[in-house]
């Protein structure tokens, strides 16, 4: 990251984090007078002092941690209120617990509760409404914010001034540009001045005020464009040379270092690695857990397979996981020991359209795998799976070998990322579901709308659909 990156991402972070926090405080005080609740300098000083700490404590945490304001630039009136909604539901959930295990709950109200949720909605909602004004109208023509000058051809200046005008971005500000195919000094395009061409670029810097040259050629040689970043760098002007003219890419780009070259990058799919660490950190809690059930329900499953047929009590097979790794799948043996021979003769009978292999009443299950197909039980043995790192809690289905196999090229994005246990498929009706490109979709749309949220809502999702054995296989 640029130095001016860095100066735009701690100016807008900390702004931001300290009027969130003062609207806190604020809420808190109003919502305190606003029930009338005894405000003497004893209780003020150690109990609501205590509990606004412990709410900003953690605030400053969650916002490290979850940066849920990454996008504040880009959300609009209605995503915006939605979004502080939406925190506020965590903050007064975090409060709640808090007072619960400290026992301080006697000495609040649930109306209390819900004065300050009230406040904080409207205060933050309006602080960030400003916010963005602020950043985007007032600091952005201000002289602290980074002058930009443009340099390109009369052949590409229009989409690039579209681009730059119209970014959310709001730390720099284009004062200027040069057109390097032809002389139109004196013209203004898109509202921006064009005050140097090809001839006298350099001799048009001297008496400008020019922190950052964005430098759009793709039509140049190599040698041209490093003579000119040479020549400004020798000015001591920061320069951005645009290396990406593949505009028909809707994949995330990133510039980074790779084997000591300078790439772009093209991923699908980008996630914050904060967010996974904290997603690895529930796989582990929520996989010891389920081991722990496991263990208690083992022994009455295990002697259930053996007295319903002959065969091992664990079944293992070979699945393939996170962007082609194979790995072995445990779960409790729900079919007869000839499953795979037999399910040649019933390939004709295949009711999914694609790689997958669904038989309404399969008569290679048996009784007793019938009921634990029902109940997901048969599937226990995955927390070991998830505990070791080959699966996760929530993802997409782990295909079998030979469903992988008969995979067409876009089918494969679905493992790019580990596979789950449970995923946005399974809580959508998967016995419904025939077509096995509606699959993939659902992955996909799991996949470019990751959040812990949405993780988190799956999971509970998943315990309604098995309670109420909604689309078992």
């Amino acid at each position: 990251m640029s130095n001016i990156s860095q100066k735009q991402r701690l100016i807008q972070n900390y702004t931001i984090l300290a009027v969130e926090c003062i609207c806190i405080i604020l809420a808190f005080i109003l919502g305190v007078l606003t029930r009338g609740a005894d405000v003497s300098f004893y209780t003020f000083s150690r109990l609501y002092i205590t509990v606004i700490a412990c709410i900003l404590f953690f605030h400053l945490l969650s916002y490290y941690l979850f940066d849920w304001n990454a996008n504040i630039f880009k959300r609009g009136y209605y995503t915006e209120f939605i979004a502080v909604f939406k925190y506020n539901l965590v903050l007064i959930f975090f409060l709640s617990f808090f007072l619960y295990i400290c026992k301080f709950a006697e000495d609040f109200s649930r109306l209390m509760f819900g004065y300050f949720f009230c406040y904080n909605i409207v205060l933050t909602y309006l602080g960030h409404l400003l916010l963005k004004k602020y950043f985007t109208s007032v600091y952005r023509r201000s002289s602290n914010s980074n002058k930009v000058f443009l340099i390109t051809t009369s052949v590409y200046v229009d989409n690039v001034c579209k681009k730059l005008t119209n970014t959310s971005e709001w730390s720099f500000e284009i004062t200027g540009m040069a057109l390097m195919d032809k002389n139109s000094k004196g013209l203004s395009i898109q509202g921006i001045p064009v005050i140097a061409d090809r001839n006298d670029l350099f001799e048009r810097f001297k008496t400008k005020v020019v922190d950052e040259v964005f430098i759009h050629l793709p039509d140049y040689s190599r040698k041209d464009i490093e003579e000119m970043i040479l020549k400004f760098e020798s000015m001591g002007i920061t320069v951005h040379v645009n290396i990406d003219y593949f505009t028909n890419i809707m994949a995330h780009k990133t510039t980074e270092v790779f084997a000591g070259f300078t790439v772009l990058s093209y991923e699908a799919s980008t996630f914050d690695y904060r967010r996974l660490f904290i997603k690895r950190i529930m796989d582990i809690l929520g996989a010891l857990a389920g081991l722990a059930v496991t263990a208690v329900f083992t022994p009455f499953i295990a002697l259930a397979i053996k007295l319903d047929s002959r065969g091992p009590v664990f079944f293992a097979q070979k699945r393939v996981g996170k962007n082609g790794r194979y790995f072995k799948l445990y779960k409790f043996r729900s079919m007869y020991t000839d499953a795979e021979e037999r399910k040649k003769d019933l390939m004709a009978q295949n009711e999914m359209n694609g790689p997958m292999f669904k038989v309404e009443n399969d008569p290679r299950i048996t009784k007793v795998g019938a009921f634990l197909r029902k109940t997901s039980l048969d599937e226990l043995p995955q927390f070991y799976n998830i505990l070791i790192g080959n699966m996760s809690l929530v993802g997409t289905r782990p295909p079998t070998v030979d469903e992988f196999n008969q995979y067409e090229l876009y089918f494969r994005r679905r493992l790019s990322i580990k596979p789950g246990l449970t995923g946005l498929w399974q809580v959508s009706g998967r016995s419904d579901i025939t077509d096995f490109k509606e699959v993939v979709s659902l992955d996909l749309e799991y996949i470019d709308n990751w959040s812990l949220t949405l993780d988190i809502r799956i999971l509970l999702m998943t315990v309604w659909v098995v309670v109420m054995k909604r689309g078992a296989r």
